[in-house]
């Protein structure tokens, strides 16, 4: 049967609910590592907003800035990004806080 040759057989499952130790540790690694990507986002938005704040500053002092109405909207940018991360934090230490009281 040429044609038939993408056809897999069938593997046994074992127990429901059940990994086996790779399987645990590629779940931990792949949570850890999409927790750790969504954090340093956070952290990369926030360092560039708060390098257009300055940038904006500095060309409204030299007087380079044609659009004065564009340094509050970057500032109210740069709020709302530390705002997120400062509710990440938090939410990151309540989950933590609630994991040490859990007894196994």
């Amino acid at each position: 049967m040429e044609g038939a040759s993408f056809i897999t057989p069938i593997q046994p499952w074992g127990r429901l609910g059940e990994l086996s130790q790779g399987q645990e540790a590629a779940v931990v690694n792949t949570e850890a590592s999409l927790f750790k990507d969504i954090f340093k986002n956070v952290i990369n938005q926030v360092k560039e907003t708060q390098a257009d704040v300055e940038y904006k500053q500095y060309l409204l002092s030299t007087g380079q800035l044609d659009d004065v109405h564009t340094l509050p909207i970057a500032e109210a940018k740069a709020s709302l990004t530390v705002d997120v991360l400062i509710s990440l934090r938090n939410k990151t230490m309540e989950a933590y806080n609630e994991l040490i009281k859990m007894s196994v």
